[in-house]
């Protein structure tokens, strides 16, 4: 035991080696992981943001676009000159109504028409409660722009309505009767949105007063913070009436950097774009924390990759050692496998003689109660074959001691009958005894009932039963052997014969139809019926509930297997004391395919 202690410390130095070793690869991976899909992020987020600005860019200046020639046009209208050069009450009123259609059409907030002092003369709304009608908007840049050089333009909160717009103007008229028509385009449907789009979008203008967003808690903020000369021309102008731009604190802390607060306090990246003919400036954010998540969890996979491919690193070195080991493991299994091979083989030889057997044993119990249902019917079919030898006897006698030539041929006429007759029994008597083939065939349903009826009419002449036959037609068609399906008619109609032999007026009846891709034989008899405790076993081999013991108890057996190897099945219900229905069920011959599937 001494001798080994100086040992101990090795292994454990080893491990410390590799755990020191999987956290720096992991530590180094994780943080080029880190920094590469970041940055790549960032990028990707960027082209994001500046294809989104030109989108917004555009759809701000076609709105525009829209309005920029409509106060031009709308001066060129007689009513509008008439206003301006005669101000009459009549002008006024048709310059007004003018106006108004005008603004109607082309979806304008407001259109109105200001003389050469600034004060409004006719307007869109001048039948509203904020009518413009007899304000004096000199202060305001786009008509002093349109005075001096015959357009303006300019962005402001309405000192009237109180609404914020948009206002293009135009200078109409010459030398001393000199006018402004002005439109004012309502820009708020851009704002709603974004803001259902949940965009964080921004206009700010020329000074970076931020005039619609997609955020409420950006908008009238500036950017950086206002100087007194700016905030003092802001509030001459009346541009943001009523907002305290003073008190507005700046969006941004650094105006060099775009990092923006969002509507949760979380962090935007935003990027700029301008549109020139105003000096406004369009901003686009969007929240970097995907970005972030998603560098995060490249630099976790990183780290894992990057410690699995460690760890397979050793590994490789161990399973080399472990080779040679499952080499001789596996030429061991090899063995067993082959020998347990061997033994299956011959399991499966095996298997395959006693199937063969059990094959052949069924079909001789299929001959055997076959031939027992010839037996069962042997004395019906002496009697009925006695019947016509002596009548054919009596007939000829007579032929012979006849005198009239006319007698004598209806005599014989009548025994050729009875031996047809004979000739029928004796027929469905030798198809029905001999061994058929294992091989389907397309199958006549009504022509094995009536088959059937045949074989079984001696029987039924000595129980006193006439079976009711009701074919279906067209005849239903199924792939069977016809002499086992015959089999099957003939042990269920021996049987409901049995069931009516004790039974004052019974009833049989046989019954083909077909409906939902299967056909169906329905025999019924008004008999004692089965009892619940018996329905469940009649198909057993060997039981019967016949306490002559006649028979093998093997009919329903069979014939559940006969049917059963053609795809159907047997279906029995039973009503004791009122009698019991039998149906065979069988795939008709057009979805046989199906079934075979």
């Amino acid at each position: 035991m001494p001798e080994t202690m100086p040992g101990k410390p090795k292994p454990m130095i080893a491990s410390r080696r590799i755990v020191a070793i999987f956290l720096a690869v992991a530590c180094l991976a994780a943080a080029l992981a880190f920094t590469l899909s970041y940055r790549l992020g960032l990028s990707s987020l960027d082209a994001d943001l500046d294809q989104s600005l030109i989108l917004t860019r555009r759809s701000i200046e076609s709105e525009i676009e829209r309005f920029r020639h409509l106060p031009e046009i709308a001066a060129e209208d007689a009513r509008i000159r008439a206003a301006l050069n005669a101000p009459a009450p009549s002008a006024i009123d048709a310059a007004n109504r003018y106006l108004e259609t005008v603004t109607g059409k082309s979806g304008a907030a407001d259109l109105f028409l200001l003389d050469g002092d600034g004060t409004a003369i006719a307007a869109s709304n001048w039948n509203t409660g904020q009518s413009f009608v007899g304000n004096n908007y000199a202060f305001r840049p786009y008509f002093r722009d349109a005075i001096a050089t015959g357009k303006g333009r300019f962005y402001a909160i309405g000192v009237t309505t109180g609404k914020p717009g948009y206002f293009l103007s135009s200078r109409i008229g010459t030398g001393e009767r000199t006018g402004v028509l002005a439109v004012k385009i309502d820009l708020k449907p851009l704002e709603e949105t974004w803001k259902s789009a949940r965009s964080a979008t921004a206009i700010a203008d020329r000074d970076g007063v931020i005039f619609l967003s997609g955020i409420d808690d950006w908008l009238y903020r500036p950017f950086t913070a206002l100087d007194e000369g700016t905030l003092a021309r802001l509030s001459e102008v009346r541009t943001y009436d009523g907002v305290d731009l003073a008190a507005a604190r700046p969006l941004l802390d650094s105006p060099d950097r775009l990092s923006l607060p969002g509507p949760d306090n979380s962090a935007l990246r935003g990027r700029v774009a301008r549109i020139e003919a105003d000096g406004w400036v369009v901003l686009s954010a969007a929240p970097t924390s995907p970005v972030l998540a998603t560098a995060i969890l490249w630099a976790t996979g990183a780290a894992l990759v990057a410690m699995a491919g460690t760890g397979f690193g050793l590994i490789l070195h161990q399973r080399r050692q472990l080779v040679q080991l499952r080499l001789r493991q596996g030429a061991l299994l090899e063995a067993r496998v082959a020998e347990r091979t061997r033994e299956l083989a011959h399991e499966i030889d095996a298997r395959r003689k006693t199937e063969a057997d059990l094959r052949a044993a069924q079909e001789t119990l299929v001959h055997t109660e076959k031939m027992a249902a010839l037996g069962r019917m042997s004395a019906a079919i002496v009697h009925e074959m006695s019947q016509p030898l002596a009548a054919m006897e009596a007939t000829l006698a007579a032929a012979e001691l006849s005198t009239s030539e006319d007698r004598t041929t209806t005599r014989i006429g009548t025994a050729r009958n009875l031996i047809r007759r004979m000739q029928r029994t004796t027929k469905h008597l030798k198809s029905f005894s001999r061994k058929e083939p294992n091989q389907l065939t397309l199958t006549d349903l009504n022509r094995v009932v009536d088959s059937a009826l045949d074989l079984v009419a001696p029987r039924a002449k000595a129980v006193g039963v006439t079976p009711d036959f009701r074919p279906t037609n067209p005849a239903p068609m199924v792939m069977a052997g016809p002499v086992r399906l015959e089999q099957v008619c003939l042990n269920l109609l021996l049987n409901a014969l049995d069931a009516v032999e004790h039974s004052e007026g019974g009833i049989v009846t046989i019954a083909t139809d077909y409906g939902n891709g299967t056909a169906r034989i329905t025999v019924t008899d008004t008999g004692t019926g089965i009892a619940p405790d018996d329905l469940v076993r009649v198909t057993e081999p060997f039981f019967s509930t016949k306490i002559s013991g006649e028979g093998l108890g093997l009919g329903l057996s069979i014939s559940q297997a006969i049917v059963t190897e053609f795809g159907g099945r047997i279906d029995i219900h039973s009503d004791p004391g009122r009698g019991t229905t039998v149906s065979v069920v069988l795939p008709l011959a057009q979805s046989i395919a199906e079934v075979a599937e």
